[in-house]
């Protein structure tokens, strides 16, 4: 099964976004989304718009056209704005809290963006925006430049196919480099876990297997191809898991829902030194 992206475009209908000379957030947004959406459906991924005309749905609406779709990753399209024309340029990426899979991708996409000419102004948390906080999976919101900048606009316009190829790029990345995969046939009991996260050494992950033990979690860590995987629990059915999930959010921890695998091979974090 392709793994399912949900590809939002800001705004919409009588929400026109930002706004500057003419320019409307909504169309960039919407030209944009169904740009990077079409590079990933090409590359094999399964996407879901939640819309791809000038309609209006609420921030809350979009999130539940996420969920109720079973998306895997929600990817929000937007362009940013200041309070005087000019006075800013660059791209950045939002998310709920920085932690899990979607910390790594809005890296990605980020310097993806940046290797295009724009200036990276880095990862901002924001928690209090529905589509990050009310999806059931990892979400990311792009803001693919300043609509106020004379720069930004010169580059979304002149690079504009690179740069749908470029976020998609970032997202791809991500998901190669995680290695995750939602096969189920390993000799556990249960036929979904939740991946906290993904680490290139056991030391990296050495934080987050504290945090999770002193909430009271037993996290495994998986080693496969390179990588190194921390996930909790185990569940008969991916409604479990999601319930568990939003528990796991509520603690400050983002997860996502995988199959077990029978690729991964479990290592030995009993004597992993305690972090401060």
């Amino acid at each position: 099964m392709a793994t399912k992206i949900i590809v939002d475009a800001g705004h919409g209908g009588y929400d026109n976004g930002a706004t500057y000379n003419g320019r409307k957030e909504k169309d960039d947004n919407l030209k944009l989304a169904l740009a990077v959406g079409d590079k990933l459906e090409r590359d094999g991924f399964d996407v879901v718009y939640t819309r791809t005309d000038d309609t209006y749905t609420s921030p809350t609406g979009k999130a539940r056209i996420g969920n109720e779709n079973g998306g895997d990753y929600f990817v929000s399209i937007h362009r940013n704005s200041a309070a005087n024309p000019n006075q800013y340029n660059g791209i950045q990426t939002l998310i709920y809290n920085n932690s899990g899979i979607k910390s790594a991708m809005a890296e990605n996409v980020n310097s993806e963006l940046e290797q295009l000419g724009f200036n990276n102004l880095g990862i901002e948390i924001r928690p209090n925006l529905a589509v990050l906080r009310r999806t059931n999976m990892p979400a990311i919101l792009v803001e693919a430049g300043f609509i106020n900048s004379d720069k930004d606009n010169a580059l979304f316009d002149e690079k504009f196919d690179q740069i749908a190829n470029a976020i998609a790029t970032g997202i791809e990345n991500t998901l190669s480099t995680s290695a995750v995969t939602a096969s189920a046939s390993y000799d556990f009991p249960y036929n979904f876990q939740l991946l906290v996260g993904c680490y290139k050494s056991i030391e990296s992950a050495g934080q987050t297997i504290q945090a999770l033990t002193d909430y009271g979690y037993e996290p495994s860590l998986y080693f496969d191809d390179g990588i190194y995987q921390l996930r909790v629990g185990g569940f008969d059915t991916r409604e479990e898991a999601i319930e568990e999930m939003l528990d796991l959010r509520d603690n400050g921890l983002d997860s996502i829902v995988v199959g077990t695998n029978a690729n991964l091979t479990q290592v030995d974090t009993s004597e992993y030194p305690e972090t401060e």
